[in-house]
């Protein structure tokens, strides 16, 4: 699932983040992009460890496909 998220505001070492329905979240400045400023939109990808290692195994199978089997 994925979530957009505006920066709203800097306070102190945090940022304050909104999300589409008006909710708030505070998030360490620190873990932002570089450069983050006010009235960016991030996008927030919330997957399960299970989820995320299913799509790699997925990811590396294609790969490897393409590799052994290129199409000319």
């Amino acid at each position: 699932m994925e979530e957009k998220i505006i920066i709203d505001r800097f306070e102190d070492d945090k940022a304050v983040l909104k999300t589409k329905d008006n909710k708030t979240v505070i998030w360490p400045s620190a873990k932002l992009p570089e450069n983050s400023k006010e009235g960016d939109v991030l996008i927030f990808t919330i997957q399960s460890e299970n989820e995320k290692t299913a799509k790699n195994k997925e990811l590396a199978k294609t790969i490897l496909n393409e590799i052994l089997n290129p199409t000319e």
